[in-house]
């Protein structure tokens, strides 16, 4: 038990001793995270592409269907689910694609396209990100209308309405400066605090009479202070009475 006790005061103070470490070098860790932050900042903006969005919403329902029972709401839920995964077919991708003249692959098409349901709405919202704003908006637009014709195909009913037609995006999405900024800031600091802690743990060596307890198991039995300073001082002292000397000598002659 007693044993047990001792260990745990010896980690106490291990920890205790490593933020001591840390703390005297927190000057490193900041400037270590300012570095951090002025080179994940320059990367976004001069290496980084900018993502731009846009998004048109078609209605699950065509412009005859009548919503006159809690019955339809349920059917036209359960039918926005399909629509989505319609949303996201070869035929449509590559139709819209042929619409707007787009040369790509469907793969490469598809990683651009998000098909979202707002709160569980009966409504498909058609997402395109890419670093060309007229293109997201073309793309958006066209997958929406080879959707809602694809929806009429299918359920053999007249096409969903349309909601809302992209527009072209202004601003982008990303990369988001700020948050890159945090990130490298942060980055940058655990890293240093890391090899801080690794040089920490790595040294032995014996700073103090305590380290010589702890890891010699040896009682210390006199300590000889440093007395560097004085002669030092006293160094310091017969050169200015040197120097002295030798001026008035120079003003005597």
């Amino acid at each position: 038990m007693q044993n047990d006790n001792f260990n745990r005061e010896e980690d106490t103070i291990d920890l205790l001793d490593l933020l001591k470490y840390l703390w005297n070098k927190v000057a490193l860790l900041i400037v270590a995270a300012m570095l951090g932050l002025t080179i994940a900042v320059i990367y976004t903006i001069f290496f980084v592409t900018p993502q731009y969005r846009a998004s048109s919403m078609i209605y699950v329902f065509s412009k005859t269907t009548s919503v006159t029972s809690v019955a339809d709401l349920q059917i036209g839920s359960q039918l926005t689910i399909d629509f989505q995964i319609i949303a996201t077919t070869r035929d449509v991708i590559e139709a819209a694609a042929q619409d707007i003249g787009l040369n790509a692959s469907y793969e490469n098409i598809v990683r651009k396209v998000t098909i979202e349901n707002p709160g569980n709405s009966r409504i498909i919202k058609i997402v395109v990100t890419d670093a060309n704003p007229q293109l997201a908006c073309n793309l958006s637009n066209a997958i929406a209308n080879q959707l809602r014709m694809r929806i009429a195909t299918v359920m053999n009913t007249e096409e969903p309405s349309l909601v809302e037609a992209a527009i072209v995006p202004i601003h982008p999405v990303s990369p988001s400066i700020p948050k890159n900024a945090v990130i490298g800031g942060a980055g940058a600091f655990a890293i240093v605090a890391a090899v801080l802690v690794v040089i920490y743990l790595l040294d032995d060596s014996i700073k103090s009479e305590e380290d010589i307890e702890k890891y010699l198991k040896q009682n210390v039995l006199a300590v000889v202070p440093v007395v560097s300073s004085m002669s030092e001082s006293k160094k310091g002292k017969k050169s200015k009475k040197t120097t002295s000397k030798s001026n008035v000598k120079v003003q005597h002659v």
